[in-house]
């Protein structure tokens, strides 16, 4: 049986288009280290011409719309192509935030109290300052990399804020102020526990991505007994929402109120110096190591599927 080609698919037609690119370039590059590799660069919302079933398994770095969302997971379904990562009905779940909040409450692993909208039906301000307070988050439910966040931290500015929503399904959060916190979960087990410290005070979509604004620490700096507790959360969620082979879970740990989950993400930023590689580190998987044990389980499926055709 030939060895497979590892397919890389990068760019995207989302607004995190540019973040993806440089995680397929990453991946592309730490992956040929073991793989024959090929990356394809996503243009358009289709498969890419040359990608073939009997020959490629599929590692997405796409990001946000169409590529974590599940709409790439049903085209490389219908086509009968393996790919790593989470399956399209779970990528679907997880990219909608309040479906995720919603699924891992049920296994016991709670949110911010919250008020779910459309543009075309948005709640009156003094609605929302009456239920959640006037510290609040809001944000798209289906985007990632913080496109679209708000902090909001009085009514004037909820109002100014609820009047440039023009278009999309949004959440606006009680703001939760603590420690930020991100899991990675690699075949349903949690990694090592990292704290985002951004110096501006707001983990925007500025501070992750401009070099020196937020530091990190990892793992972070917590007691043994509160760590394996976060662990476990992230465990449960990830099986909460039907989630394969790996993602990384984000929370807030706040001193007065406990643990709370911000979202779960299928498609996590890839380059060496991310939030899931970096969670990877703290139980010694550099970050080719890792890559590498991100797609093995795909290869196993496409092996497995190789065999039963072959019957």
């Amino acid at each position: 049986m030939s060895e497979p080609i590892i397919a890389v698919l990068a760019g995207g037609v989302s607004a995190e288009r540019e973040v993806s690119l440089g995680s397929g370039a990453a991946c592309a590059q730490a992956l040929a280290r073991h793989f024959p590799t090929r990356l394809f660069d996503i243009t358009a919302e289709q498969i890419p011409d040359g990608l073939d079933p009997k020959r490629h398994v599929v590692f997405s770095t796409l990001h946000g719309t169409f590529g974590e969302d599940g709409g790439m997971q049903r085209l490389l379904n219908a086509a009968n192509v393996q790919f790593a990562g989470c399956d399209a009905t779970s990528s679907a779940l997880t990219m909608d935030k309040v479906l995720t909040k919603r699924a891992a409450a049920a296994r016991g692993v709670g949110g911010a109290a919250d008020v779910v909208f459309s543009a075309e039906k948005k709640p009156s301000p003094a609605e929302v300052v009456a239920k959640l307070g006037e510290q609040l988050v809001l944000k798209p439910i289906n985007e990632g990399s913080s496109v679209g966040l708000h902090i909001i931290t009085n009514t004037a500015e909820l109002e100014k804020a609820l009047a440039g929503v023009t278009a999309g399904n949004w959440i606006i959060e009680q703001r939760i102020f603590g420690r930020e916190l991100s899991v990675g979960v690699l075949n349903g087990r949690a990694m090592g526990v990292v704290e985002i410290r951004p110096k501006s005070g707001v983990y925007d979509y500025t501070s992750k991505y401009t070099k020196g604004l937020t530091e990190y620490f990892a793992p972070a700096e917590l007691g043994e007994e509160v760590a394996t507790r976060v662990r476990h959360a992230a465990e449960v969620a990830f099986a909460a929402c039907g989630c394969r082979d790996y993602a990384r879970v984000d929370f807030i740990l706040s001193e007065k109120t406990g643990l709370f989950l911000l979202e779960i993400n299928t498609l996590p930023g890839m380059k060496e110096t991310s939030l899931l590689p970096k969670s990877a580190q703290c139980v010694g998987l550099d970050f080719t190591a890792l890559v590498r044990e991100l797609v093995l389980p795909a290869l196993q499926r496409f092996r497995a599927a190789k065999i039963q055709s072959s019957e």
